[in-house]
């Protein structure tokens, strides 16, 4: 009883985080089921379809919080849907190593311009009145999914980077990413379903606890500052690209 117990904390704690930052929460999924002895391959794919569970109670708890740009999302999906399900395949013919320390450097780029970008409060902004450049998203929203798909990282950790970039206030790029992960992990987990990655006991264990953290996480965002969020989604960022980049030079980090 307690180990289920456990597990379903450990779901909590991975659904908060993951809706908090609009990142899914594939980044904490993928290594806690590898330390429980999932091999790797399965980790990602398992971890694809419990982002599915994640992202969608993000986005129920966000869209009732009005914070969902849906063209945006549904532009990021469009390719992102493709790219999640070019980069599942890409698990059967390649190595990530390489491609986490690229990876990896190039979001630590990013986070530290992130934490030193200055951000509007929602109240400041409304979401009619943000301009982005849709002809953009759609670039964005293919390589998030050719990283979800390989990584099983959700796609959040680059379409949450990108939207602010493009101009949409922190919150609303969270909101936003969430929303777009839904269809990206939804493409990503069926790939990796009919190979076989998918080991559907640890799903009945992790979901419940991941659906309710992602409804925490959606009411902590709603109360924080625009500038402690972005500063902290920065930080979290840079510590993931860091973990990446030992996980692709061969360190045996969690």
């Amino acid at each position: 009883m307690l180990k289920y117990l456990g597990y379903f904390a450990v779901g909590v704690f991975i659904g908060i985080l993951a809706a908090l930052f609009g990142l899914g929460g594939g980044f904490l999924i993928v290594p806690t089921l590898n330390l429980l002895g999932v091999e790797m391959h399965h980790a990602v794919g398992t971890s694809s379809a419990a982002v599915v569970f994640t992202s969608l109670s993000s986005a129920i708890a966000y869209s009732r919080q009005r914070r969902i740009h849906y063209k945006v999302g549904l532009l990021l999906a469009s390719t992102a849907v493709i790219g999640a399900y070019i980069g599942a395949w890409l698990t059967s013919f390649i190595s990530a190593s390489q491609l986490k320390v690229i990876f990896g450097l190039a979001l630590i780029v990013v986070a530290v311009r992130i934490y030193r970008k200055k951000t509007a409060e929602p109240s400041e902004v409304k979401l009619e009145d943000v301009k982005v450049n849709y002809k953009l998203v759609p670039v964005g929203g293919f390589f998030a999914g050719i990283a979800s798909g390989l990584l099983g990282v959700g796609g959040g950790i680059i379409n949450v980077p990108f939207l602010t970039y493009l101009g949409l206030p922190i919150h609303y790029a969270v909101a936003t990413s969430s929303f777009a992960i839904v269809f990206t992990a939804t493409a990503g987990a069926l790939k990796h379903y009919m190979m076989g990655n998918v080991e559907t006991q640890w799903l009945v264990l992790l979901v419940p606890g991941l659906i309710l953290g992602a409804q925490i996480g959606a009411r902590i965002a709603k109360r924080t500052k625009a500038s402690s969020l972005k500063k902290a989604f920065a930080v979290v960022m840079f510590l993931l690209a860091l973990r990446m980049i030992l996980k692709g030079l061969g360190f045996a980090v969690p």
